[in-house]
């Protein structure tokens, strides 16, 4: 990220009422995942219909705090995306998926989004949605919901309350700041299956526009998450790195965040 965004929110299925004085949620019995589907919780089984519900309340909501603060497409961040075979025989898993065709740094459209958002509460895909120094969503673990935006979108927080959801004022864990941003090469042995990391180098003073260039990202690309090096990226990277790089011995991969 790059600079502050004013209003930030959590907006999740979790009454605040039942938080400790840490923020804790006290509830044990409650989802927190889709893979719980057909459980008992509560002496209850959770149903897919019960599902469904939250979900696109979920979505529903998110596109609202979209609409509310101008936005009319958002880029993709930190994508990870790999979905077995296995998953495509799930319950919760769509044919239509198959028309998103994602990779890091792409331009999507509401309706894009919508399907992006319902992929990733399914586990079937992770990834940050922003617009530079304007508005994000960011999923975390548990079914949680940030949300940021330099609009106070009083209508759409009325709507997902109304949507049986709770919208609290909280900085995202996912937010930092440009500062706070630490970027770095790091290499593993290439016979390593586990990719244990062997060694890493921070990197300093390097102009964004200088990583976006040699990344072939985007001017609104904050230049975090991680990307593979390549054996044509070598010599601009070699020229900040102690560390000589061999692409006959190590892979090795670029990272930023905090």
């Amino acid at each position: 990220m790059v600079n502050q965004i004013k209003y930030q929110w959590r907006v999740t299925k979790y009454n605040p009422d039942f938080r400790d004085e840490n923020g804790h949620y006290t509830l044990i019995e409650e989802w927190t995942c889709p893979s719980e589907i057909g459980k008992t919780i509560n002496g209850k089984e959770f149903t897919l219909d019960e599902y469904l519900q939250i979900e696109a309340a979920y979505i529903n909501s998110a596109i609202k705090f979209i609409e509310e603060s101008g936005i009319n497409s958002l880029r993709i961040l930190g994508l990870e995306c790999n979905i077995s075979e296995e998953d495509r025989t799930s319950l919760l898993y769509e044919k239509e998926f198959e028309k998103l065709v994602l990779k890091e740094d792409l331009l999507v459209n509401k309706n894009e989004i919508r399907l992006i958002c319902k992929m990733v509460l399914r586990n079937f895909l992770w990834c940050e949605l922003y617009s530079k120094d304007n508005f994000f969503v960011h999923f975390g673990w548990d079914y949680y919901m940030f949300i940021g935006s330099n609009v106070n979108c009083l209508s759409a927080i009325e709507f997902a309350t109304n949507n049986g959801l709770f919208v609290e004022q909280c900085q995202s864990p996912y937010f930092f700041s440009e500062e706070e941003t630490t970027r770095l090469i790091n290499w593993n042995e290439i016979n390593d299956e586990s990719k244990g990391v062997v060694g890493e180098e921070e990197l300093i003073d390097i102009p964004l526009d200088e990583y976006r260039r040699i990344l072939k990202l985007s001017a609104e690309h904050p230049v975090t998450g991680y990307f593979e090096i390549k054996q044509e990226q070598m010599e601009f990277f070699q020229s900040f790195l102690k560390h000589k790089m061999d692409f006959n011995k190590y892979e090795y991969g670029f990272w930023g965040g905090h």
